[in-house]
């Protein structure tokens, strides 16, 4: 028997379809024909193959949707293969999509006169058009009895109301997400996976809403994704933001790096360090002895390295300072005697000056004309001697 899982419905449930017959085998191989025709629970539905799968994947599969949180419908259902979707029925299934957007505009009207307390977030027609779904979310139990008779009198069909959670409403809707890609719910996830703060802390991860929630409010389901790998690093380490108190200071285990598999270490200094992670235990005997570790033992001989050639940097300059100083002193000529310093001039010494110029002789011009005469008047010796010479 072979088993194909199919995926069908705007919440994109699964379902395995069994199918026995060779030639509709060999197209999906070659990828022939990509719709197939299917009962499911709800009814008759366009389904999608996905692939082929063994005994040990369909067991796997029927594992994992019960890790799945709870939902309206199941999300792994057996489904019965009915036949190959021929034209007739692919122009059906886009005809259902067209009316659909029609259906949902008139069913909100008709919501206002009701006044009900619920968010219509989508309609579905199954393909024979025997049934139309309504997906809506409330906070509340909602009675829309009343309500259901009017959708049945507007469309002529059996109306189903299924009550859907916040996830669900943004795996139907769809959109993209913060990263720049389709929502993962509506792209490929099968199922939501439980998720909580614990996941998020245990990835140092900014504890921001806005950061670490999707478009349904929730905690994004990409953080359970590196769950297990990440649990296993940290079963070797002693926590995120634990510390390391030292001599030198407190050394803090801010983030860690997975694909390089260390943790980042913020040092004393306030450096933050790189360390591997089965390094670790050596790195931390090693900081309690009080030694050095690795980039910051480089870090420190940089610094003291810096340090010295600043200071040499700074001396130089002291230097040319000095010297340029020295260059622009004025210069004092010196003459070839001995220099005597002068006494200092008292107010006592100055009057003593005065009183002697006042008791001093003047001299008249009859005195200082005898005087010149007495300089030119000849010797009485040297003028006998001349005359004895004659």
């Amino acid at each position: 028997m072979n088993v194909y899982l199919t995926i069908f419905g705007k919440p994109r449930y699964l379902g395995l379809a069994k199918i026995d017959n060779v030639k509709i085998l060999h197209d999906l191989e070659e990828n022939k024909s990509r719709w197939i025709v299917i009962k499911t629970p709800r009814g008759y539905e366009m389904g999608l193959p996905g692939g082929r799968l063994s005994p040990e994947q369909e067991e796997k599969y029927q594992a994992e949707s019960a890790t799945f949180e709870d939902t309206t419908e199941s999300l792994l259902q057996n489904v019965e293969f009915v036949r190959e979707a021929n034209s007739q029925d692919i122009e059906n299934y886009y005809t259902c999509r067209s009316d659909e957007q029609e259906a949902l505009l008139k069913a909100r009207d008709i919501s206002l006169t009701h006044d009900l307390k619920m968010k219509l977030v989508d309609v579905e027609y199954m393909l024979d058009r025997k049934k139309l779904y309504f997906y809506f979310t409330a906070e509340q139990r909602i009675d829309f009895r009343a309500y259901v008779r009017d959708l049945a009198h507007e469309f002529k069909t059996r109306i189903e109301m299924r009550q859907i959670g916040i996830r669900d409403e943004a795996r139907i809707v769809r959109g993209i997400a913060s990263c720049g890609r389709p929502c993962c719910c509506g792209y490929w996830l099968r199922g939501f996976s439980p998720i909580s703060i614990k996941i998020v802390k245990e990835q140092r991860t900014a504890l921001n809403p806005t950061k670490i929630s999707g478009l349904c409010g929730r905690l994004m389901c990409c953080m359970s994704y590196e769950k297990e790998l990440y649990n296993e690093l940290w079963s070797k380490l002693p926590g995120p933001g634990a510390k390391i108190k030292t001599e030198q200071g407190v050394y803090i285990l801010e983030s860690l790096d997975l694909g390089r598999e260390q943790v980042n270490v913020r040092f004393p200094t306030g450096r933050l360090v790189p360390v591997l992670i089965s390094e670790f235990p050596d790195f931390k005997e090693a900081v309690l002895k009080g030694e050095e570790w690795g980039e910051d033992k480089e870090f420190l001989e940089k610094k003291k390295a810096a340090q010295e050639r600043i200071a040499r940097i700074e001396q130089a300059k002291l230097e040319r300072q000095e010297r340029q100083e020295r260059q622009e002193r004025p210069r004092v000529r010196v003459n070839a005697g001995t220099l005597r310093p002068s006494k200092p001039v008292t107010s006592q010494s100055q009057n003593q000056n005065q009183d002697s110029r006042k008791n001093k002789p003047v001299k008249t011009k009859q005195a200082n004309k005898n005087k010149s005469q007495r300089r030119r008047k000849p010797h009485k010796d040297n003028k006998d001697s001349s005359k004895e010479n004659n």
